[in-house]
């Protein structure tokens, strides 16, 4: 796996809603920074983080485009890129979306998620 078959893996692992896929992506000291601003450090707490968005957003897309890759390096890459989700909320249809950076590490010959920040879309 490169890096770009991680972003791939990745997308369809979120696309499934369920950690156990997800989780083999993600890096034991991962931090992921939610777009409202709560941080989450830590496996087991992205894990929680995650789950809880799973439980609350009903038949999610999730789509990562317009990749932009800082830094390629053999045991470290760094990319940029546009996110944007949507699905149901108490039974509402619901999307947002943004902006976001990600810090993949090969480890043991796998490419895991260490840093991933979503924020707003840039003015």
């Amino acid at each position: 796996m490169n890096p770009e078959d991680f972003i791939q893996a990745y997308e369809g692992a979120l696309a499934t809603q369920e950690w156990n896929q997800v989780e083999p992506l993600v890096h034991r000291e991962a931090c992921v920074t939610f777009s409202n601003g709560a941080v989450h450090k830590g496996k087991g707490d992205v894990q929680r983080a995650f789950e809880k968005n799973f439980s609350l957003i009903e038949d999610e897309t999730y789509s990562i485009t317009n990749v932009h890759w800082v830094y390629k390096g053999n045991e470290t890459a760094v990319y940029l890129f546009d996110f944007h989700w949507s699905g149901i909320i108490d039974e509402k249809p619901a999307s947002g979306g943004g902006r976001g950076t990600a810090i993949l590490v090969k480890e043991n010959g796998r490419w895991l998620l260490l840093t991933e920040h979503l924020g707003p879309r840039a003015a």
